[in-house]
């Protein structure tokens, strides 16, 4: 990462001031991107990167930065290398074919748009228990609630995308204090946990075994992917020709952050919580924070808890409803019909509306299958399709050649075989 880390701050000196003094907007896209990626699938992570034992996480921790940020930068790039304005779907299409941009398209939007029902669920569930549980009030009725809880995220999203991004860079400010809480709240309670496996170096086969199951964990706890596209937009429309130099910038310090926020929490639980303590709550299908309240019986982390989840749910909520509304517009384009900008966001608004309100009040157990299958396809699109474009499309062919477009390629297709092994399984 060094040479690529010298050849962007030799860039740097070449940008005028006025762009490589650091902004407000600059800090809110790098919140929002935060925002996007530390959700509700943070609040699982010490469980699935932890039940492997010490020695797995550790590597997990190392490769947590690379992984997250070349993969980010290089959908970044892609979507910097189309004209003017041109969003993920449109850039596919200049540069592969109507064909390919409209089943990339397709593709994008059923690999974001299920995430958006499933935090639809979980926000619903999470907002009636509170209600029943810590306030002791009687949840309306599921319709009812999944109704106001819906309209009141989509009134945020009526306000444009720059109100989406401020209002999730708002809400990462208490996740980042409670996270920091969380984590310092359980250091007197440290026991060693998950060091009780370091003293035993694993087999390598069974070490390589459980890094394959487990990185898709780690890709998808820091994936926000539905926000790319709008971001590189956003920074082309900002920056112009140093809308690269600044982004990856800011995708490095968000990426900076992420990890060593969410590496700390994650280790504060695991050394906290045995293996077996960590397999008994991913049996009961439990987050992290809800089986802590319940080892620790304690009433903080039991009230605090959902408010926490709630933050984070609808941060992510929100980011991953600009990639799920920009792939449907994209999807009706495609078919032919120009409706004019409102009206298709007014269209795509209902839609989103009634198929989450829907789903939420239903409440179907199949979501969590329809998030897996979601997997390889965001794999493929994050990690293989920036990395094929290298090679194929004249603009990013400056890229090629560098170290970490192997790396990048090599964990996009291990996250995808292990995400179908785990369907066939």
């Amino acid at each position: 990462m060094n040479d690529q880390a010298t050849s962007v701050d030799e860039r740097v000196e070449s940008v005028p001031a006025g762009v490589a003094s650091w902004s407000h907007h600059d800090t809110t896209w790098m919140l929002g991107l935060f925002g996007t990626a530390i959700g509700a699938g943070t609040l699982f992570l010490p469980i699935n990167a932890g039940i492997g034992g010490f020695w797995p996480l550790l590597i997990l921790a190392v490769l947590a930065f690379p992984m997250t940020f070349y993969a980010h930068r290089g959908l970044t790039r892609f979507v910097l290398s189309g004209r003017e304005g041109a969003d993920i779907t449109e850039v596919v299409e200049q540069h592969f074919g109507k064909t390919a941009g409209a089943l990339i398209t397709l593709l994008y939007f059923f690999a974001v748009f299920p995430i958006l029902l499933i935090y639809s669920v979980a926000l619903t569930n999470t907002v009636g228990s509170f209600l029943e549980h810590q306030l002791h009030v009687q949840p309306p009725p599921r319709a009812l609630l999944a109704f106001l809880l819906i309209v009141g995220l989509l009134a945020v999203v009526r306000c444009g995308e720059k109100a989406i991004v401020k209002a999730m860079s708002l809400m990462v400010y208490p996740f980042i204090v409670a996270l920091l809480f969380l984590a310092v709240f359980l250091i007197p309670h440290w026991n060693g946990g998950i060091l009780a496996t370091a003293t035993t170096l694993p087999e390598p086969s069974a070490l390589l075994h459980t890094l394959w199951l487990a990185i898709p964990v780690m890709v998808f706890s820091f994936n926000h992917s539905p926000i790319i596209s709008a971001f590189a937009v956003d920074q082309k429309r900002q920056y112009g020709s140093h809308a690269e130099v600044r982004s990856s910038q800011i995708l490095a310090r968000a990426h900076g952050l992420m990890v060593v926020m969410v590496l700390f929490f994650v280790f504060s639980c695991v050394l906290t919580l045995s293996p077996l303590q960590l397999a008994e709550a991913k049996a009961q299908n439990l987050s992290i924070l809800s089986y802590l309240a319940n080892h620790f019986s304690n009433p903080t982390i039991a009230f605090v808890a959902p408010l926490i989840a709630f933050v984070a749910i609808t941060k992510s909520f929100l980011g991953h409803y600009i990639g799920a509304s920009e792939g449907l517009k994209g999807l009706v384009v495609k078919t032919g019909r120009r409706p004019v900008p409102r009206t298709l966001d007014r269209l795509t608004a209902a839609f989103m509306l009634l198929v989450c309100w829907l789903v939420a009040t239903l409440n179907p157990s199949i979501l969590g299958m329809i998030e897996t299958l979601g997997g390889p396809v965001i794999a493929a699109l994050l990690f293989l399709m920036p990395m094929y474009a290298i090679h194929k499309v004249p603009a990013m062919r400056r890229y090629a050649g560098k170290a970490s477009n192997v790396f990048v390629t090599v964990v996009g297709l291990v996250a995808i075989s292990a995400l179908v092994y785990s369907l066939i399984d």
